[in-house]
């Protein structure tokens, strides 16, 4: 008669559990993944800014669409931008190791939908993409491609103000 109490109790507990361990993992593949982001530089930005190409996933072009500028803006924070013809290659923003889970309620809240990201965005093909920048993968899902122009220097400027990117001025 006692296992069934217990087994009660674990029964309501596993999808709490199952749900914290989640929020962490998914922070890490938002974020940090370095498999996450399909980035190319599209070519050479006004001073300040980072031109690139990329590609985000989701259930609708326009979801996808939201997605690649996340991915924009998170791929110059974790990542950097990969060298391309006639651009160098930018590193990260942000070097300290595990930065996202230190600075998680920040990320958390930058990163949300409609969150303060977006402002580092300068302009972006946002019109519905067609031909070889929209791809059906699956019945209801889609990889989209967008050009976008990433604010760079005022990302940068914003995470130093915040403490989470050391300054370049502060040495080595």
């Amino acid at each position: 008669m006692l296992m069934k109490p217990k087994f009660f109790l674990i029964t309501l507990l596993l999808p709490f559990i199952l749900f914290s361990c989640a929020s962490k993992r998914e922070r890490q593949i938002l974020y940090s993944s370095s498999y996450n982001y399909e980035i190319q530089p599209a070519g050479v930005g006004s001073d300040g800014t980072k031109a690139v190409k990329v590609w985000g996933y989701g259930r609708s072009p326009e979801d996808a669409v939201k997605a690649a500028k996340r991915n924009a803006i998170a791929a110059s924070i974790f990542q950097g931008i990969p060298a391309g013809p006639g651009v160098g290659r930018t590193p990260a923003i942000v070097t300290e190791h595990n930065a996202d889970v230190k600075h998680a309620d920040y990320f958390d809240e930058f990163f949300k939908t409609g969150g303060r990201y977006l402002s580092f965005i300068a302009m972006s093909t946002d019109g519905p993409p067609s031909g070889q920048d929209r791809l059906r993968i699956e019945r209801n899902y889609y990889k989209v491609g967008v050009n976008v122009q990433i604010l760079h220097d005022n990302l940068r400027r914003e995470l130093e103000n915040a403490g989470i990117a050391r300054r370049l001025d502060h040495g080595f």
